[in-house]
């Protein structure tokens, strides 16, 4: 992966400045990086990893109302947000960081909930024993490859353009309120003005923009797809109808796949960035769901 320069790499600071939640930011060293992390409440420990392209602004909604019952944490994934980049992010070396990350907060959660690519992390944790939660959610989870010729040149187009070192400038300078809006809209979500201008933030960062590249070129899901059966966990799939970015059916197919271990919650006219549409009613899901487990 080509080096970023500092300035390249979104800035606390500036960036952040107002972060959501910025109270309850930290920065911890743990794996050869540096993490920026959040963490907010007591009880059991509930973690939150983001997707693709996300950072811990994902969470500015659902965090606090998790927090009324659970300790709270969650981190910006490497290469994203403040969290320093991975030299190759691919699915098993994103789920080791983190690990160690969990290791130094000497956290072991009790529930593990990831949003699209953030819950395939957290399932390869499980699978590898290192992680052991009694629930696991996937919020619109991007479990399986994509089917057919996209699975193959999907990856090969972001592995292209992240070999290009001058792709996330040109994203970055490109990234205007109207093409960020075109963006989220294209996930089936519909965002208010403070999301929508988090995520043009983060876009207008190389920095930010060459993590979330390099995420994706790396990413491979046929091993995951391949052990999904053996995953111990029971397992609750939240689901956006109005989903564009991960077909809704392939969560239903999943948990038909995985039997009496996977419950579906159906989410009626939201898109994938559900959670921060209504973040009230994916935090009493999941209170549902680690009630029942």
């Amino acid at each position: 992966m080509r080096a970023m320069a500092s300035d390249d790499r979104p800035d606390f600071a500036r960036q952040g400045r107002d972060w959501p939640n910025r109270d309850t930011s930290r920065f911890v060293a743990a794996g050869g990086l540096t993490w920026h992390l959040q963490e907010a409440g007591s009880g059991p420990v509930l973690l939150l990893v983001h997707g693709t392209g996300a950072a811990t602004h994902s969470w500015r909604g659902l965090l606090p109302l998790l927090a009324r019952d659970f300790r709270v944490i969650a981190p910006d994934l490497p290469g994203h947000g403040f969290t320093d980049p991975l030299p190759t992010p691919s699915l098993p070396r994103m789920a080791r960081a983190l690990a160690a990350l969990l290791r130094a907060l000497d956290a072991a959660p009790q529930v593990a909930v990831g949003h699209s690519a953030g819950a395939a992390i957290l399932a390869r944790l499980c699978l590898d024993g290192a992680l052991a939660p009694r629930l696991l959610v996937g919020l619109n989870a991007a479990l399986k490859p994509f089917p057919g010729m996209a699975g193959f040149l999907f990856p090969a187009m972001a592995r292209a353009l992240f070999l290009n070192p001058v792709t996330p400038r040109i994203f970055a300078w490109s990234a205007d309120r109207a093409a960020v809006e075109r963006l989220i809209h294209g996930t089936g979500s519909t965002l208010d003005r403070t999301g929508l201008d988090l995520y043009r933030r983060l876009f207008q960062t190389p920095g930010h923009v060459a993590g979330a590249l390099g995420m994706m070129a790396n990413w491979d899901l046929v091993p995951l797809d391949r052990d999904l059966p053996r995953l111990a966990a029971p397992l609750l799939l939240i689901v956006g109808s109005q989903d564009r970015t991960i077909a809704p059916d392939a969560s239903l197919a999943l948990a038909d796949r995985l039997g009496p271990r996977a419950r579906v919650e159906w989410l009626r006219g939201l898109g994938h960035l559900a959670h921060e549409e209504k973040p009230e009613v994916v935090a009493e899901l999941i209170r549902a769901g680690a009630e029942r487990a």
